[in-house]
């Protein structure tokens, strides 16, 4: 994705990726998500290093993108994760 005009703004886990994707869409940002594990699974190539997803938006959404997951990442250190 080097020569593109996307931005990689979180690596995680799926499940906060899905939180954040969804937050993302909320705020109408389409986010791109690269996992490159769950590819070779449904091509049926198995891994034994799986990696973790990656989450880009288009570079002139970034700012607002990196907000909302600063936000998330404080909900999940407060306890207030939801």
């Amino acid at each position: 994705m080097s020569d593109t005009k996307y931005i990689k703004i979180y690596t995680g886990n799926t499940i906060i990726i899905q939180v954040i994707k969804l937050r993302l869409e909320d705020a109408g940002i389409n986010p791109i998500i690269k996992d490159e594990t769950e590819s070779g699974r449904l091509a049926g190539f198995g891994t034994a290093l799986p990696s973790l997803p990656e989450i880009y938006v288009h570079e002139s959404e970034t700012d607002k993108a990196v907000r909302i997951v600063e936000t998330v990442r404080g909900e999940m250190d407060s306890g207030r994760f939801a």
